[in-house]
């Protein structure tokens, strides 16, 4: 039977064991009896391995040891006779948690590794930046093999071959599909983009003290930017060394402005951009109330913020041209406007005005959704949304004058992009991004302050008008039109709530305002309005000819709501001179109201009086086309042709039709049999040159359609499922070369 060397190994071990501890139980006579001559003979005739046990001095010399200090060789030179301690070899197996901790130290150096790597990549092309504008020589190669094999050659600071810089593959068959951005290039800043510079600005400054510094949360490529600039500035300094001492960081001054405006450049003369200016502040900036006339000045703006000026003018030439066709001043400032706003996709911002350029884009354009997501995003990282937190701080800081109206002009800002991104999102059927209303609750702050705008009056009442929709939303949309008794509580405290709102705004403009000025009819118009689409919300989905008793009730106050703001449009001298500088939320309050009267007629003939509202209606499509607001004259015009085609025997009032309105819609020449007839421009009452023109039902929404006329719930899509989309000279879009989707 044969045994392992292992096993017999172990087993010499175990025994040695058991005779040392035998031998050192017993006394000690007894251990010198049992170490008898066979002992000594046996001790005698060992000699040990060379190495094995030896002293330091026949070790060095490589000679034999007895093994026993002192040895015969150190006796006789005269020299100590020193043996060194072994080394207990670690014969144990490592334990379960220390190979789970190894593994585990093993996975964080690698994820340190791999953040390393992507780290000295941003390093290098940070620094080939800098490198051309005087500190040439910090840039470091990165180390061979970081790139792949395929990438070795172009190792120029971004990593990518030259055919995929900047994003995109420029291959000569794209250059046709993607259109460059003309003359917005980043300019030649040691800061790279328009205003894309990390917030340096001291804690005490930007944030609160109990939260940790907006810069220390940013993306790690502003670390690293601030580390390249660092080194450049280091490389620059004299190389004397002079004692260190720390001091408090301060911040960074803001970069000149990267783009000049649109008379800086010639594009428009002075005499004529003063002219813009004042048709902006004649009308536009009541109905977005984004600036203080007294502090926004011609000459101030246009030092301050070339992209918000351009913007001004642009809107301001789109509103003089009116009806005719837009002016070349116009294009220019639009594409100046947009050029510059196109820049400051890919970095923060440093000027809270550019959030006041971003807004003014989005809010006079038939799509403002995604401009106004980028405003949003903006005044978060300027952070904007903690202005009013900051305004009404009582813990006895002094703050001077040009602090205070910084906070003042950023809590304006941001109420004001507030309001207009969540209108958006209830007016189209969107998700709302932001839900913290704890950032407008101060929001009344601003109506006592020295630094008041004349329009922070209007601007308190959409926020706290928008607050109130907000709640009413959460609610209401997921009842589908299932009218219960909750429902119906519901709606009854949501109208106490909304007259007690208009009660105390009122209020607050009756103190500077008399019964007819414009802002105290806006905001009745509001208040009607958003009773009515109070109620469209809550019947979403509800059969119109079939409703309950409690459906009818809902459905009478709704008419009654719209009727009140039809009669406000119409009858107000201010509001109709006023339409011409208005947004898309004010003329989508004006037009609903008329298409809701519209469907309350034809449902309940025997109630209402249809050619009075037909009439009253067709006044308003009027004044909508003398304003150049066609797109919502147009949705009104389909509806009532759609009513006179069930209805027939109502003759159609004959108006003039606005310039080439028979190109700006898409027109049929033939008829499908399975669609009903399309609507020429006679039956929509228009006579003229373009009386033979014809609009293709394809074209019409769902909504406006005659099998849709018992439908008067408003579409999950909101303004999107209702309006018809005009591409015509009065568009913001149409005479340009069409851009891609992602645009």
């Amino acid at each position: 039977m044969s045994h392992s060397p292992t096993a017999s190994i172990s087993n010499s071990s175990e025994t040695a064991s058991k005779k040392r501890k035998s031998n050192a139980a017993l006394p000690m006579s007894a251990s010198n009896t049992m170490e008898g001559p066979a002992h000594q003979q046996q001790a005698q005739s060992h000699i040990p391995k060379r190495g094995a046990r030896a002293c330091t001095s026949c070790r060095k010399g490589k000679n034999r040891c007895e093994g026993e200090a002192p040895c015969r060789r150190c006796q006789a030179s005269g020299i100590p006779c020193i043996f060194e301690k072994p080394e207990k070899k670690n014969v144990q197996a490592m334990s379960g948690a220390s190979i789970e901790r190894l593994a585990r130290l093993e996975g964080q150096y690698l994820v340190m590794q791999s953040q390393m790597i992507g780290m000295q990549s941003s390093l290098d092309r940070i620094l080939s930046a800098v490198q051309p504008q005087g500190s040439g020589g910090l840039s470091m190669p990165p180390p061979p093999g970081m790139y792949p094999p395929h990438m070795e050659g172009h190792r120029d600071g971004t990593g990518l071959p030259p055919q995929h810089r900047n994003g995109f593959e420029q291959g000569p068959s794209d250059r046709g599909r993607f259109p460059p951005l003309p003359g917005f290039a980043p300019p030649a800043h040691k800061y790279a983009s328009y205003g894309i510079v990390p917030g340096t600005s001291p804690s005490s400054d930007d944030e609160s003290e109990d939260t940790l510094p907006r810069v220390s949360l940013n993306a790690p490529i502003e670390a690293l930017q601030g580390l390249a600039n660092a080194a450049a500035e280091a490389a620059a300094a004299p190389s004397a060394e002079t004692p260190r001492v720390k001091k408090r960081k301060r911040a960074e001054p803001v970069p000149r402005n990267a783009f000049p405006h649109v008379v800086e450049k010639g594009l428009v003369i002075d005499s004529e951009a003063r002219e813009l200016f004042n048709i902006f502040f004649a009308g536009c900036h009541l109905f977005i109330p984004l600036f203080d006339p007294s502090y926004d000045t011609y000459e101030s703006l246009m030092e301050r913020s070339p992209w918000t000026f351009d913007a001004i003018l642009a809107v301001a030439g789109k509103i003089r041209s009116g009806n005719g066709p837009l002016s070349p001043t116009f294009y220019k400032c639009l594409e100046e406007a947009q050029g510059i706003a196109r820049s400051s996709l890919f970095g923060p911002v440093v000027r809270k005005e550019a959030i006041q350029g971003m807004l003014l884009l989005a809010a006079w354009t038939a799509n403002g959704w995604l401009p106004s997501g980028h405003a949003m995003r903006m005044a978060l990282d300027l952070g904007l949304h903690r202005a009013l937190e900051k305004l009404v701080d009582d813990s006895g800081k002094q703050r001077s004058e040009e602090e205070e109206r910084n906070l003042v002009v950023s809590a304006r800002i941001w109420l004001c992009l507030y309001w207009f991104d969540h209108q958006m999102s209830l007016g189209t059927g969107r998700p709302i991004v932001l839900r913290d209303e704890n950032t407008i609750r101060h929001c009344r702050v601003l109506l006592n302050h020295p630094m008041a705008s004349p329009t922070d009056v209007r601007l308190i009442s959409l926020v706290e008008l928008i607050a109130h929709k907000t709640q009413i939303y959460d609610f209401l949309a997921p009842l589908n039109g299932q009218v219960n008794a909750n429902a119906l509580a519901l709606i009854r405290r949501a109208n106490e709530a909304l007259d007690e709102w208009w009660s105390g705004c009122d209020e607050l403009h009756r103190r500077t305002m008399d019964q007819d000025s414009l802002l105290r009819k806006v905001l009745a118009g509001e208040l009607h309005y958003t009773k009515l689409w109070l109620v469209c919300v809550a019947l979403r989905g509800v059969a119109w000819d079939k409703m309950t008793f409690e459906q009818r009730e809902l459905a009478f106050q709704a008419k009654a709501a719209a009727s009140d703001c039809l009669s406000i449009f119409l009858n107000s001298q201010e509001y109709r001179a006023a339409l011409r500088y208005a947004v898309h939320d004010n003329l989508v309050t004006a037009a609903f109201s008329g298409l809701f009267l519209l469907k309350m007629a034809n449902l309940f003939e025997n109630e209402l009086d249809l050619a009075a509202i037909m009439a009253q209606v067709e006044q308003l499509a009027q004044l909508l086309s003398d304003v150049a607001a066609e797109r919502y004259a147009l949705t009104l015009r389909v509806m009532l042709a759609n009513v006179r085609r069930k209805r027939g025997g109502i003759t159609p009032a004959q108006t003039l039709p606005p310039p080439s309105l028979a190109e700006n819609v898409p027109t049929a020449t033939f008829h499908d049999p399975t669609m009903p007839p399309p609507f020429s421009m006679e039956e929509l009452g228009y006579i003229g040159p373009n009386d033979r023109g014809f609009i293709s039902p394809s074209a019409i929404p769902l909504w406006l359609q005659e099998q849709s006329l018992t439908d008067l719930s408003l579409p999950v899509n909101g303004w999107d499922g209702i309006f018809l989309q005009i591409a015509g000279k009065n568009g913001w879009t149409s005479d340009f070369v069409p851009m891609p989707d992602a645009w």
